[in-house]
C-alpha cells in the first residue's frame, strides 16, 4: 500500500526545489500547486541538469500530497462554492489548481507577484470565461421565492441566494392589488402603498435589499441577489445549469421553481380587433393594476369578465369607485365554483347591491369597437353593453414552459410540475407555488392557487434545501373580503360539486334582551341547517330545535360550511367568523367521518359572554 504523505525527511529535501520551481511554472498564475505544471518544468529542466531532476521528483512528491491533503480536508468542511467535496478548478493552462473558483477573480497580491516574463509569454492565450455559480438559486419573483429565501437564511445565514424573476419589479405581494389598494387615496395607489408608512406598500423588501449578480459573488457573509426582467428557458437537472433569455448560463446546487402562472384570456377577447385588445387587461401584476388604475380615472364604465375570486374583488373595488360596472358570469352566482348555489345567489345579491350589474348564466359571443370609441360586447342571450374597459379574469394557467425543455413531469389532471410530499421534482430542484402539483398526506395530490400557500410551500422548499427533509402537512388558507358585504375563510377542498352540511347564526332580533341562561344555549336554539347534495342545484334547509321554518328571504349571518368527499370532511368554509382557522384545520386532521356535523359546527361559534341580569 502506497503511502499518502512522504516522510518527513523527503519532504524537507524537496522543499527548496519545490519554492524554485513554483516560481518558474507554465501556469498563468503562479500562486498554486500545479502537479502537471511541476512536472512539465522537472522534465524541461531534466535535459539542462540530470542532477536537478532528483530535487524535482521529490517536489513533484510533494506537491502531489499537499494537493490531496487539500482535497481531503476541504471534503470535511461545508463549503459554500460550487465544489463543495474539493475546492479545486482549472488554472489558465486547463491544468488542476486547488483553491480557485469559477467566477473569482485571482488576489490583487497574486498579480502584483507574478513574473513578467510569463505575463508576456500568455498574452496569446485568453482565459476562460467562466460559469457563475451559486448554492442556492431561485426561478421566480415572486411570494414563494421570498418565503424560500428568508428559510434558507434562517437554517444558512451565510447563504448565497440568487433570485431570476421575469418581472421588472422586485417581489411583492398580489392580494392587495385587488383589495386595498383601491380603496385608498389615488395618490398612494399609483406607488403601490395602503398607507402612509414605509412597510405599508406591497413590496417585501425595498430595491437595495438585493445584491447585483457580482455583488453577491464577492459577499463574504452572503446575501440575495436578483436578476430582474429575465426568464429561465432551459433547466439541466443533471448539470444542475440554467440558461437565461439573453444566453446567460449559470451553474447551481440546490434550485426552487417558483415560477407562478399567467392569467387566461378569454377566447373572444384573444381574436378580437386591435381596438378592442387595446382595451382589454388580463389582471394580474402591478404593470397591470397600474393601467387599469389609470383607465378607470379616464373611464366611466367597465366590463369584468368572470366570477371567480379575482372578477369579484373588482367588481366591488370599481364599484365602490362609483364607475357601471358590468360582470359577466356563467355561473348562476358569484363564486359559483366555491360557494354552495344558494350561497352563491346570496352573495351575488350582496354584490349587486354595492352597485355591479351581475349578468349571471350568460357568455360573451363577440366583441367590437363601436362607433363611440366603445367595447361592444356581445352576449348569448343577444343583448349587448357597451364599455370603455374590459378586465378578463378567468382563471389562471400555471407557467410550465420549462418542462418542454428540461425534462420536467407535469400533472395531466391539476397541471403544474409534479413533486412529492417533499415538494421535490428531482434530487436538488424542489417547486412551490402555483406551479406546484404536491401530494398533500391528508388531501392526495393538489395543486393550488392562493397567496397562503405560496408562503407556506416556499418556506417548506426553502427548509428542505437546507436539508430539513420536511412533509408537507400544512393545510393552507385562502379569504375573500367582498367589501364590506361578505368576508370568509377556508381551508382544504372547496368545491361546489361537493355534497355540503351547513350551520349558519340566525341574525339576533333588535331590542330584544336575553337572559344570562339564554346566552349559553343561543347557538342550538338560533341556527338553521342547509344541505346541498354532491353534483346537484337541490338543496334542503332545516331548523334545528326551532319550530318556525326559515323564510327564503333571511339573511345568512355567521355560519361554517362543511365540504364532504366520502362521509369525510376535507374542506371547511367560516363565513364572516374570524379567529377559528385553527378548530378548521383540526376538524380536516381528525377526519371527523360518521360524526355529528351539528356538534361539530358548534366548535366554531364563539359562546357569547354571560352578561349579568341588572
Amino acid at each position: 500500500m502506497h503511502r499518502l504523505v512522504p516522510s518527513s525527511r523527503v519532504f524537507s529535501r524537496s522543499i527548496t526545489s519545490l519554492s524554485r520551481h513554483i516560481q518558474q511554472n507554465n501556469c498563468y498564475t503562479c500562486h498554486h500547486l500545479c502537479v502537471r505544471c511541476l512536472s512539465n518544468r522537472s522534465d524541461y529542466k531534466g535535459k539542462q541538469n540530470d542532477g536537478s531532476f532528483k530535487h524535482t521528483g521529490y517536489a513533484a512528491m510533494a506537491a502531489t500530497s499537499l494537493v490531496s491533503l487539500y482535497m481531503l480536508v476541504k471534503s470535511l468542511r461545508r463549503d459554500d462554492d460550487q465544489w463543495s467535496c474539493y475546492n479545486t478548478a482549472c488554472c489558465q493552462t486547463r491544468h488542476v489548481v486547488p483553491g480557485i473558483v469559477p467566477g473569482k477573480e485571482p488576489s490583487s497580491a497574486a498579480e502584483g507577484e507574478s513574473n513578467p516574463s510569463q505575463t508576456e509569454q500568455t498574452d496569446d492565450k485568453t482565459p476562460e470565461s467562466w460559469t457563475p455559480f451559486y448554492k442556492y438559486l431561485i426561478v421566480g419573483g415572486g411570494t414563494s421565492s421570498v418565503s424560500a429565501y428568508r428559510a434558507i437564511k434562517a437554517r444558512d445565514p451565510k447563504a448565497k441566494i440568487l433570485i431570476i424573476g421575469e418581472e421588472p419589479d422586485v417581489p411583492y405581494e398580489r392580494p392587495p392589488l385587488s383589495k386595498e389598494l383601491w380603496f385608498v387615496d389615488s395618490a398612494l395607489a399609483k406607488d403601490y402603498k395602503f398607507g402612509k408608512s414605509k412597510r405599508e406598500n406591497v413590496f417585501y423588501e425595498p430595491r437595495s435589499f438585493y445584491l447585483s449578480p457580482e455583488a453577491l459573488q464577492k459577499a463574504e457573509i452572503g446575501g440575495v441577489g436578483l436578476i430582474s426582467g429575465k426568464k429561465v428557458v432551459k433547466l439541466d437537472g443533471q448539470q444542475k445549469k440554467v440558461w437565461l433569455n439573453d444566453g446567460t448560463e449559470i451553474l447551481y446546487d440546490k434550485c426552487l421553481l417558483a415560477t407562478g402562472g399567467r392569467p387566461k384570456n378569454h377566447p373572444v377577447m384573444e381574436a378580437a380587433e386591435k381596438e378592442v385588445q387595446d382595451r382589454t387587461i388580463l389582471f394580474r401584476n402591478t404593470s397591470d393594476f397600474t393601467r387599469l388604475h389609470e383607465a378607470v380615472e379616464g373611464s366611466r364604465s367597465v366590463a369584468i369578465i368572470g366570477g371567480g375570486f379575482l372578477g369579484s374583488e373588482l367588481a366591488c373595488a370599481l364599484g365602490f369607485k362609483g364607475m357601471k360596472v358590468y360582470q359577466i358570469i356563467q355561473e348562476k352566482g358569484n363564486l359559483g365554483t366555491v360557494l354552495p348555489e344558494y350561497l352563491s345567489k346570496h352573495t351575488t345579491e350582496k354584490v349587486q347591491e354595492s352597485g355591479v350589474d351581475v349578468l349571471t348564466s350568460q357568455t360573451v359571443t363577440d366583441a367590437q369597437f363601436n362607433a363611440d370609441q366603445q367595447v361592444e360586447l356581445t352576449l348569448d342571450n343577444g343583448n349587448k353593453i357597451s364599455v370603455d374597459n374590459v378586465v378578463v379574469c378567468v382563471g389562471l394557467e400555471p407557467n410550465v414552459d420549462l418542462a418542454k425543455t428540461s425534462n420536467l413531469e407535469v400533472d395531466e389532471k391539476h397541471g403544474g410540475f409534479r413533486v412529492n410530499a417533499e415538494l421535490e421534482a428531482m434530487s436538488g430542484l424542489w417547486v412551490a407555488g402555483d406551479v406546484s402539483c404536491f401530494y398533500d398526506i391528508k388531501l392526495g395530490r393538489r395543486r393550488i392557487e392562493h397567496h397562503n400557500h405560496a408562503w407556506v410551500s416556499g418556506k417548506l422548499a426553502g427548509e428542505n434545501m437546507t436539508g430539513a427533509s420536511k412533509m408537507y402537512r400544512y393545510q393552507s388558507i385562502f379569504w375573500s373580503d367582498l367589501e364590506p358585504y361578505v368576508s370568509f375563510q377556508a381551508i382544504g377542498i372547496v368545491d361546489s360539486n361537493l355534497e355540503t352540511y351547513a350551520v349558519f347564526e340566525r341574525p339576533p332580533e333588535k331590542k330584544k334582551k336575553k337572559k344570562a341562561t339564554e346566552s349559553s344555549t343561543e347557538i342550538a336554539e338560533n341556527s338553521k341547517v342547509v344541505k346541498q347534495s354532491a353534483g346537484t342545484s337541490q338543496f334542503s334547509t332545516e331548523v334545528s330545535k326551532d319550530p318556525k321554518s326559515v323564510e327564503p328571504k333571511e339573511e345568512f349571518n355567521k355560519g361554517v360550511i362543511f365540504y364532504l368527499r366520502g362521509g369525510s370532511i376535507v374542506g371547511v368554509l367560516m363565513w364572516n367568523i374570524s379567529g377559528k382557522i385553527y378548530r378548521a384545520r383540526q376538524v380536516i386532521s381528525d377526519g371527523c367521518r360518521d360524526e355529528d356535523l351539528y356538534e361539530v359546527a358548534k366548535l366554531f361559534f364563539a359562546p357569547k359572554k354571560q352578561r349579568q341580569e341588572d
